[in-house]
């Protein structure tokens, strides 16, 4: 054992190091991209109307209730198809079901149908039920965030996860030196909009990777476990690093430091003051027995809510307070299951796909009506893909996994979905993102979501997930004993 041990510690000293030097090299790497970007110019900003007009109608409620039943059918029956038939996760039926109600196919088919089904004046109110919804969303990924994930093996699994973020973040603001010119405002800093594009190729769909190895029951084998810890460390680090771009956003630059200091200044209140409460707050639903109460339901949500308001009031969006309160709260437990219990499907079925049709109003897919466009469209796809892809083989390669191993984490890694639509729809509010650069960004997410599965069937076989959960010589050596 102590020999063991022994030869453990130069490797964990050599991904230290390596973790370090990657750190290092990053940011000189970006720091050299800003300065060579700063010198760029965007076009002058237009003026103009950036969304629907909010039109006083007194039918807008009964519009609002039609597209909610319309939006809330689609997408179940999109869910199934694509779930039978395709063998993908339903979410992605359901963004494509969004889609469909936009004017990119349902506007160009039938403009009669698309007015009255999803007229402009409702789009304010949808867009606000739709917010609400990744709110709760949020939450909810916060409450299902493991802990326990990030203890295991830590030094692998932070070095993986964040090479998976490095790498596409680089070659994301290397994109923007070259997107900058052609499809970004004068009055947007090539600083906040190289940061946000390489937010955007980094975050991944956290969710949807669960739901894939859920649905191969594959979620506890060693290389389902891996990557449920890779995302897991993915995810914190790159909603923190969105937190910061968004912070940055929303200032000046001599408001930048104050936004930080709030920042801050919240994290250290949630820390040190709300998760004592909540710590006595769980000691007391422990005493009780029976479902969960209304009042401590009330509870929950009040907290909820009031964080989502700090981090809306700091700056950097509502929905960051709501994933940061989620994730303090227990992940398992009779309070974590009543929680789920009473809010998990409403939003999955309500409130989700109200989302994703207003994702399909805001995306205008006539916008990419160029050779120029498509070409810029498919690079940022293949950018996408190797800096996700790449990032993790390499990675995983340099921590001791096997070339199969590895590439399965790649092709996991690079799956994006529901999340990336949620923060494309934050650089769109944001006005960081043209409503151009906001079609391609949602093209990519379709495609390099989609690709999840077919690429692991390809790889792996239908029923070959779990071989690559041993690192031996023996690539194709068999696990269906364990």
């Amino acid at each position: 054992m102590p020999l063991a041990s022994a030869s453990a510690a130069p490797t964990r000293l050599r991904t230290i190091l390596t973790y370090a030097a990657m750190l290092a090299a990053t940011a000189g790497i970006y720091l050299y991209i800003r300065v060579e970007g700063e010198q760029l110019r965007a076009p002058d900003a237009t003026s103009g109307s950036s969304g629907p007009a909010d039109a006083a109608d007194s039918s807008v409620l009964a519009h609002l209730l039609l597209a909610l039943a319309v939006i809330t059918l689609l997408a179940r029956f999109m869910g199934g198809v694509f779930r039978r038939y395709l063998k993908q996760p339903p979410v992605i039926g359901e963004i494509v079901a969004g889609l469909m109600l936009g004017p990119s196919l349902l506007g160009l088919i039938s403009p009669a149908a698309y007015d009255f089904v999803m007229p402009a004046a409702m789009a304010p109110h949808l867009g606000t039920v739709s917010k609400i919804g990744v709110v709760l969303f949020m939450f909810l990924v916060g409450l299902d965030l493991d802990t326990k994930l990030l203890r295991g093996n830590t030094h692998t699994t932070i070095a993986i996860s964040h090479a998976s973020i490095v790498a596409p973040f680089l070659l994301g603001a290397f994109l923007a030196l070259g997107l900058y010119p052609l499809y970004s405002k004068s009055d947007v800093s090539f600083t906040v909009f190289s940061l946000f594009l390489g937010v955007s190729l980094s975050v991944k769909a956290f969710p949807v990777l669960a739901r894939i190895l859920h649905d191969r029951q594959v979620q506890h084998t060693k290389l389902g476990a891996t990557a449920l810890a890779c995302a897991a460390v993915d995810d914190v680090s790159a909603w923190t690093l969105l937190a910061f771009v968004a912070g940055i956003a929303t200032s000046k630059v001599t408001g930048e430091a104050w936004t930080l200091a709030w920042v801050a200044l919240y994290v250290a209140a949630m820390f040190l003051v709300v998760r004592p409460l909540i710590a006595r707050f769980l000691a007391f639903e422990n005493r009780c027995s029976g479902p969960l109460s209304h009042t401590s339901l009330a509870i929950v949500f009040a907290g909820l809510l009031l964080s989502a308001v700090a981090t809306e009031a700091i700056g950097i969006h509502a929905l960051f307070g709501a994933f940061l309160l989620g994730a303090m709260l227990p992940h398992e437990g009779r309070l974590a299951d009543g929680i789920r219990a009473r809010v998990e499907d409403v939003v999955i079925v309500l409130f989700l796909p109200s989302f994703f049709a207003f994702t399909g109003m805001r995306t205008q897919i006539g916008l990419v009506n160029t050779a120029q466009d498509w070409l810029v469209c498919g690079l940022v796809i293949v950018v996408a893909t190797l800096g996700k892809f790449g990032g993790t083989f390499v990675a995983a390669r340099l921590t001791g996994l096997s070339r199969r191993r590895s590439a399965a984490l790649g092709i996991l890694m690079n799956t994006r979905g529901l999340m990336e639509l949620i923060v494309l729809n934050l650089g769109l509010d944001l006005k960081v993102i043209s409503p151009t650069v906001f079609t391609m960004f949602v093209l990519m997410a379709l495609v390099t979501t989609f690709a999840t599965t077919p690429l692991l069937d390809v790889l792996l076989g239908r029923r070959g997930f779990a071989d690559a959960t041993e690192d031996d010589v023996r690539m194709g050596k068999s696990s269906a004993k364990a």
